[in-house]
């Protein structure tokens, strides 16, 4: 990456409405799978889920992300994840930091000067938590170990 500006392509949110669940899983699939067949990204990166004291909100937030992971397998794309304090912790310096920083810090580091929607902040701080990690020499010593 060096030499190189990272720019963001597209953004956005999946509105899911108030469907059933079983509606707003195949929506997620349906869209990223549109997504990933219009933009053709090489890899892809999505965050851990973090563990939530309400099971019924883990599996949820499981299913749904296990949505997205099959719409953007089944385009052949690979893809990695990393832990929630990772992402802050490349974008804002901080593991511990609010959606506000990463927000903003986002829009720095990508030259956005229009508001940014959080959820979409967030998926764009993954991305770029990804393009630094992905490079780096910690992260090919830490596949080598595994």
């Amino acid at each position: 990456m060096l030499g190189q500006r990272q720019t963001a392509v597209a953004w956005g949110c999946v509105r899911l409405g108030d469907a059933a669940f079983d509606q707003r899983v195949r929506k997620i699939y349906e869209s990223l799978h549109d997504l990933v067949g219009e933009y053709r990204p090489a890899e892809a990166a999505l965050e851990d889920v973090f563990v939530n004291r309400n099971a019924m909100s883990a599996l949820k937030l499981g299913q749904a992300r296990g949505a997205a992971m099959a719409a953007i397998a089944c385009m052949d794309v690979p893809i990695s994840a990393y832990p929630p304090a990772r992402v802050k912790q490349s974008i804002v310096g901080n593991g511990r930091a609010d959606k506000t920083q990463v927000g903003h810090m986002v829009r720095a580091l990508l030259g956005v000067q229009k508001p940014i929607q959080a959820d979409a902040a967030d998926a764009l701080a993954i991305a770029v938590c990804h393009a630094h990690w992905r490079s780096s020499p910690a992260a090919r010593l830490l596949a080598q170990s595994s």
